[in-house]
């Protein structure tokens, strides 16, 4: 493929040299952070309590001075309060579903609306896929930015959008089989459940037109990547955003290396924390991710905790893009569970799982309390058995994860399709512990 191919839709930005990238950085960090502190009465407190002012941003390791964001900040100034723009000049409001509290409440003006769908048709273009391309976009429409984030994006690219959106899952197979989508899009458990749906059908997906996948929205493992790409006859990539910053379109992982997710420097300044003592971590150490807008309007976040744990790297890419790499999201900080003092990440049991041979990578972890202590039991699928099989079953992965995580745990081995199905972000974790 040549470079002409690769970088089809935004080449000069995303091959900027580093020095000149670093400069229109700062130049636009200090916009946003002036924009914020003048327009914000929110941030502006936030501001002062913690001493500084935009004068004291003269570089880009200044931002380290300021204060972070987070949900609780969003929450605090329900529904509105952290706008920069009168209401009146948002021209869409998007939210969370507020199941731990109120809603976080999103919104964008239109030149928002334009740069989301430039960002959006960048990472589409980025992992594999063409103008004229079909698109068949199984994430959900609706207040969950991803839906409306890959339509726009993909219709921007020249593509073909099929926007069946999530659920229906025999109608998503008959669509691949009589539209010929070349890319589907979903959260990788919804695209694990399409995979399944169609064996159950005596479908092939590996014969048909279907070529690259675009999953995200939740933490998976370079395991599951592999099964997808072996049931779906796909090349997956991970796709990377969050509502708070912009959406899905914060980072897309390339076709060429599927080696971390090229993140955009041009309008995002990332940063790793270690999550306890909020400092910045070494070069390439794994911590918590900090993202700052440097071109939003309506809603600027400046040292915005994502709560994602990954590292960044910075080495050059095969592809030839210039802009810092966020490496697999291996789980979230306010997602880890501490099991006899052993910590553990969802993602990190899914990686166990889909190595097993005969076991279904469809779980789900329940969090118990047995006196003092908390306990972990894994509830999994396998080919249908006896007894015997079962128990045999549940033996080897409790070893397996005792040997890769280093925590006990109980498994439970249920037979195919009582897990349940995702058809949208998949619920990996039921805590059924007493809250004192």
């Amino acid at each position: 493929m040549s470079q002409a191919e690769t970088f089809l839709y935004d080449g000069p930005a995303e091959t900027m040299p580093r020095a000149e990238l670093a400069a229109l950085q700062l130049a636009r960090l200090k916009q946003t952070v002036e924009r914020a502190y003048a327009r914000v009465p929110h941030v502006r407190a936030k501001f002062g309590a913690a001493g500084v002012t935009p004068d004291h941003l003269k570089s880009l390791d200044d931002i380290r001075r300021f204060p972070f964001a987070t949900k609780a900040d969003m929450r605090e100034t329900y529904p509105f309060g952290l706008f920069a723009v009168p209401r009146e000049q948002v021209v869409r409001l998007h939210a969370s579903s507020g199941t731990t509290g109120k809603a976080t409440v999103v919104g964008y003006t239109q030149a928002d609306i334009d740069l989301w769908t430039d960002l959006m048709a960048r990472c589409i273009a980025c992992a594999g896929a063409r103008p004229g391309d079909i698109v068949q976009n199984a994430f959900g429409y609706g207040l969950f930015t991803g839906g409306l984030g890959v339509h726009y994006g993909a219709e921007r690219l020249g593509c073909t959008v099929v926007p069946v959106s999530g659920g229906m899952t025999e109608r998503q197979v008959t669509l691949l089989q009589d539209f010929g989508a070349r890319v589907l899009c979903a959260t990788p458990s919804y695209a694990l459940n399409i995979a399944e749906v169609a064996e159950g059908m005596g479908v092939d997906m590996r014969k048909l037109p279907l070529g690259i996948g675009i999953f995200g929205a939740e933490p998976w493992s370079d395991a599951l990547r592999r099964d997808l790409d072996a049931r779906l006859g796909i090349a997956a990539a991970d796709l990377y955003g969050l509502s708070e910053i912009i959406g899905p379109g914060v980072a897309c992982e390339c076709s060429e290396a599927r080696d971390g997710l090229h993140g955009w420097e041009d309008h995002f300044l990332f940063e790793v924390i270690d999550p306890k003592t909020l400092e910045q971590v070494a070069p390439g150490e794994p911590g918590e991710l900090v993202i700052t807008t440097l071109t939003k309007e309506a809603l600027p976040m400046v040292r915005y905790r994502s709560r994602d744990i990954t590292r960044l790297n910075h080495e050059p890419c095969a592809c030839g893009r210039s802009h810092v790499r966020i490496m697999r999201v291996t789980g979230r900080d306010d997602d880890m569970m501490i099991i006899r003092g052993v910590n553990v990440y969802p993602s990190q049991v899914e990686a166990v799982l889909v190595g097993i041979e005969g076991v279904a990578p469809h779980y789900q972890i329940v969090l118990t309390r047995e006196g003092p202590l908390d306990a972990m039991t894994v509830e999994v699928e396998t080919a249908p058995g006896g007894e015997s099989h079962r128990l045999q079953t549940a033996k080897v992965i409790a070893s397996h994860i005792k040997a890769r995580l280093g925590v006990s745990c109980e498994v439970a081995v249920k037979a195919p399709g009582e897990v349940p199905r995702s058809q949208g972000k998949a619920v990996r974790v039921k805590d059924l512990r007493t809250k004192t």
